[in-house]
């Protein structure tokens, strides 16, 4: 193997790039001529727009054009990307997204109309005097308010604020009100999974660009997934013949879902680069990106754990209400199904699951997939019920999670959610916390926060989620509008450097690093011959972009397989060259050797000859050395882990402070341990942001009072603890050909739970009498279940 291959720790390439503030990222490309764009945006809720007068804008100076909403009456709109059928086989609700307001704003910061001037101050100037007759009407962003209300609809046209009422798996519903009905036991819990706002580091933006003479755009933007914006402002929103598009994501300041989809400023700057006939420009205020990008979470659910008196699982039922905001995102619809429902029968044997979730319109922005996209809800409904469900009983919380795991002897395994877990071993992951973390040694940490008037708490988590959507041919049935494939060029140069192609994008996650230690791995040849090129659709095959853990167990997959074909055709050069037949070569460590014998040829030389294929059979092999792979996921992949966090409350003050957080996990294969690790750690930021910091609130007018970092506590250094990582516990992937499961999300997915169930068992081993604390559980949320 190769210095740098799979398994090495090497450091990250790009950051060479991006700590030298040598990255390149959209707001750096400012091609010439460019025009700058900017957006009036509704400041009220609900309104009917009675008239938008862009007359006294468009003489203002410097102004180049002006859109309204009547500019796009004629396109189409931005669909949902996932089609839901109801429990009663009713398809979903799925009103028509548009590029600007027409008719109706539906959240404050829905964009009515833009202007588009030679500089940027002359557009904010233009959309001051933009004179709008939009008269506010009665808001909904209640969940339960908005189903009960018809007469407040957040689109008139559907006649309601449900988008669909959906069951899974709606053949177990009988049998688990039955299971449920007859339980020995049965704990109930009512839990918020709080509404947060991503804040990546580098905000949404936009340019778009037309040729006259060639008729061809292109689009330079913020994205995770520069096919599908491609496909849908071609496809559905702006008309544009695909061919004469081209999507081009430059380096990309984090995504966390929020730069998966479509937004309507992307079509807008193209739609005004043709009418101008110059770039159009577009960078989104931070105040912006807090009203109009997605948001993510905002489920409020009612579960319910049935057991033996034991301890034993017998049901879980759940009931979500799942906010998707005023519009349909593309992702909106599957986040709070597929990706939530499958996974409520987390890491347990348990034999009955049936989950609802009515997905509700309100006059509040898109909520769309954030990092873990659904299986963080899911995790935290589940954990937290069942530490509940501990106390209940008397029972110790690792205990009742053993006693329930799936076995490392039952795989493969299917659970009664739907899906077809392949390997794993939650025993052994939970062995390694309970020595990790130490937790025979909590009784003897806790008396010493005691002596500082500190009550401590120990949480616990096991979790399990699934990565990779797929495969194509199941998740078309389900309703997928798209495949879930991804798909690598491999190029090997006539030198014997080579150009990776890649259907994924890195907007952080070391793909530049990673993909080439794969291919490095193989080739036997240095990582650093081998180069990445992502994020530009004239350049890479079409692939599904970056999100939900996919990137390396899907792309690098397809990575693997055009290596392997590469060396398939390597081999039949070698053997030519070899005088000898393919089948007795064998390939190594970057050399090709005949069976048996001494005699051989490089890894290099192969190449060159297939660039200069004046001696061997062209009627046989054609020339160049180039090989491209699409790979289709048989299944999801599973990473699952065990995590435990020690947490101190001041009980003057319901201050939380979180003493330790350790987090094992099973990736399966790991690439780069040290990308790896990385990601873990900042999916616990995430997640310790979303249990004790976080939370994206609506006044009942639909006014956004957490618009602001003044007003939305982001987590900092000194919020967290040390975080201890391992993900030394792998059981490999049996349906991909690295054997890797995912890792981008599971911090985000493990940590709220956690943290909740420590401060929740703090509260209790103080004495008081509290099940439960919504997230995040703030000083006064604590303080106030402390002095109920």
């Amino acid at each position: 193997m190769p210095d740098g291959g799979i398994g090495a720790p090497t450091k990250r390439r790009e950051d060479t790039r991006f700590l030298t503030g040598r990255g390149k990222y959209t707001d750096d490309f400012t091609p010439q001529n460019t025009s700058y764009c900017a957006f009036a945006r509704s400041q009220v809720a609900n309104g009917k727009i009675n008239s938008v007068d862009m007359s006294a804008a468009a003489e203002m100076p410097g102004v180049l054009a002006t859109f309204t909403g009547e500019d796009f009456v004629e396109t189409g709109g931005n669909p949902a990307g996932w089609a839901i059928v109801s429990r009663d086989g009713e398809p979903m609700k799925e009103p028509k997204r548009p590029v600007l307001a027409h008719g109706k704003v539906r959240h404050v910061g829905d964009a009515y109309a833009a202007v588009v001037a030679e500089t940027l101050e002359q557009a904010l100037d233009a959309v001051e005097a933009i004179e709008a007759d939009i008269e506010e009407l009665d808001a909904v962003t209640d969940m339960a308010s908005a189903v009960a209300n018809a007469g407040s609809l957040v689109h008139d046209e559907i006649e309601t604020n449900t988008c669909f009422d959906w069951g899974w798996i709606e053949d177990n519903r009988a049998a688990t009100d039955d299971a449920i009905k007859a339980a020995p036991h049965v704990t109930t819990l009512e839990l918020v999974n709080n509404r947060l706002v991503p804040n990546a580091l580098e905000p949404r933006a936009s340019i778009g660009e037309y040729d006259p003479g060639t008729g061809d755009y292109k689009l330079t933007t913020t994205s995770q997934n520069p096919h599908l914006s491609r496909l849908l402002i071609a496809a559905f929103v702006l008309g544009i013949p695909e061919n004469k598009l081209t999507v081009y994501a430059p380096d990309v300041g984090g995504g966390f879902g929020s730069k998966i989809y479509h937004y309507s400023e992307e079509a807008l700057v193209l739609a005004a680069a043709k009418k101008l006939g110059r770039p159009v420009k577009w960078t989104a205020t931070r105040t912006e990106s807090f009203l109009a990008d997605a948001h993510g979470r905002d489920h409020v659910t009612k579960i319910e754990l049935a057991t033996e008196t034991d301890g034993t699982f017998i049901a879980f039922r759940t009931e979500t209400m799942a906010n998707v905001g005023a519009y349909l995102s593309n992702f909106a619809t599957v986040t709070p199904t597929f990706l939530h429902g499958t996974l409520m029968a987390g890491n347990y044997t348990v034999p009955n699951v049936y989950v609802n979730v009515k997905a509700v319109f309100t006059n509040t922005a898109p909520v769309d997939a954030y990092r873990g996209a659904g299986r963080p809800e899911a995790t935290y409904s589940l954990e937290r019920v069942i530490d509940k469900c501990a106390r209940e009983l008397g029972m110790d919380p690792v205990e009742i999670r053993r006693k329930n795991f799936i076995k490392k002897d039952q795989y493969p395994y299917a659970s009664a959610a739907g899906l077809e877990y392949d390997s794993g071993d939650y025993d052994a992951l939970m062995d390694g916390l309970e020595k990790t973390a130490d937790l025979a040694g909590f009784e003897t940490r806790r008396a010493e926060s005691a002596k500082n008037g500190k009550l401590r708490g120990l949480g616990i988590n096991a979790y399990i989620e699934a990565c990779g959507i797929a495969p194509s041919n199941l998740v078309g049935i389900l309703g997928a509008r798209v495949g879930l494939y991804d798909a690598a060029t491999v190029r090997v140069n006539p030198t014997g450097n080579i150009s990776v192609m890649v259907g994924a994008h890195s907007h952080g996650q070391g793909h530049e690093t990673a993909f080439p230690q794969i291919v490095a791995d193989m080739l036997g040849v240095d990582p650093l011959s081998v180069d990445i090129v992502h994020g530009d659709t004239s350049k890479i095959p079409f692939g599904m972009g970056t999100y939900g853990s996919r990137s390396l167990a899907v792309c690098g997959s397809a990575v693997f397989r055009a290596t392997e074909k590469i060396i398939l055709k390597a081999t039949a050069i070698a053997a030519h060259m070899l005088e000898d037949k393919p089948e007795n070569i064998e390939f190594k460590d970057g050399v090709f050797t005949i069976k048996g014998t001494n005699k051989n040829v490089g890894f290099g030389d192969v190449a060159l000859k297939a660039y200069i294929p004046h001696d061997y059979p062209i009627e046989d092999l054609e020339p160049g050395l180039e090989e491209t792979a699409f790979y289709d996921p048989a299944n999801f992949t599973y990473p699952s882990g065990a995590y435990a966090s020690e947490v101190e409350v001041d009980p003057e003050t319901g201050k939380v402070t979180i003493c330790s957080m350790v987090a094992l996990d099973d990736f399966g294969v790991v690439v780069n341990p040290m990308i790896v690790t990385g990601q873990v750690q900042g999916g616990l930021a995430q997640g310790i942001g979303q249990a004790l910091l976080e939370n994206s609130v609506y006044d009942e007018n639909g006014q956004l009072l957490s618009g602001s970092l003044m007003d939305y506590a982001m987590p900092r250094a000194d919020d967290l603890p040390n975080l201890v990582v391992d993900h030394s516990h792998a059981t490999r992937c049996t349906h991909n050909p690295i054997g890797s499961k995912g890792c981008g999300e599971a911090g985000a997915i493990g940590s709220p739970p956690t943290i909740v169930n420590a401060v929740v068992d703090a509260l209790v081993r103080g004495g008081h009498d509290v099940d439960h604390i919504d997230m995040p559980v703030s000083p006064s949320r604590v303080w106030a279940a402390m002095n109920k």
